[in-house]
């Protein structure tokens, strides 16, 4: 029996960062001469996501510490002599009041469970976002209280802890594939994935949805 819901926040409620990423990715490619915009977005994202997998336990590093490495590293690949810091100013900002889908509201005010929770980013800036739509979930767990990041499973063991479920209690919400869908069922949580996006199902999805609002018809 489902008690809880465990969800994930950027990209399944706000909008993920696309627009700001992609604005920096332009300002790279202007100042490199030595790359197209799809290589200077590969190699960041892959950097990330790189340091991203090494930082846990005691090598554990903030989201923000990681997303200025891995932008000063392209700028460095790509040769293009801006501040990384500089640069990364709108990111940071967009991370504490994103855009919400029109749905996330309905969804908080409708649901009759419990909803935590489970996200990448750090500690004050999902606390800034949160405040900044009104939003009031039941907890907060952010890899930066975990020290590690999704899809690793212990940032659902700790939620799991903190907040008293069972695996089989809980059901996760996400629409990461590689972090959601596969960190929820390696902590023997049962995933589903949402499809804003309208991609192609992977193999790896069993249960989908394409908004918030579906999942009020699962439970």
């Amino acid at each position: 029996m489902t008690k809880a819901i465990f969800c994930d926040f950027y990209g399944t409620v706000v909008f993920d960062d696309d627009e700001p990423i992609r604005l920096i990715a332009e300002k790279i490619y202007q100042a490199s001469t030595s790359a197209n915009k799809i290589e200077i977005a590969a190699f960041w994202w892959k950097r990330f996501l790189a340091l991203c997998n090494e930082s846990f336990g005691s090598s554990f590093r903030t989201q923000r510490e990681l997303e200025l490495q891995s932008l000063a590293e392209t700028l460095e690949k790509f040769h293009a002599r801006i501040n990384a810091e500089k640069l990364s100013e709108p990111q940071f900002a967009y991370w504490k009041n994103p855009p919400i889908f029109s749905d996330s509201k309905i969804f908080f005010s409708k649901c009759q469970l419990p909803i935590f929770i489970v996200s990448n980013i750090d500690t004050a800036d999902i606390e800034a976002a949160l405040d900044f739509h009104d939003l009031k979930p039941a907890g907060i767990i952010t890899s930066e209280e975990a020290k590690a990041y999704k899809p690793r499973r212990e940032v659902f063991d700790l939620a799991l802890r903190k907040f008293g479920y069972k695996p089989e209690e809980v059901i996760h919400i996400g629409d990461s594939v590689a972090s959601d869908v596969m960190g929820a069922k390696s902590a023997k949580i049962q995933p589903i994935w949402i499809n804003r996006k309208n991609k192609i199902k992977p193999p790896e999805v069993n249960k989908y949805t394409a908004n918030l609002i579906e999942i009020l018809d699962i439970l």
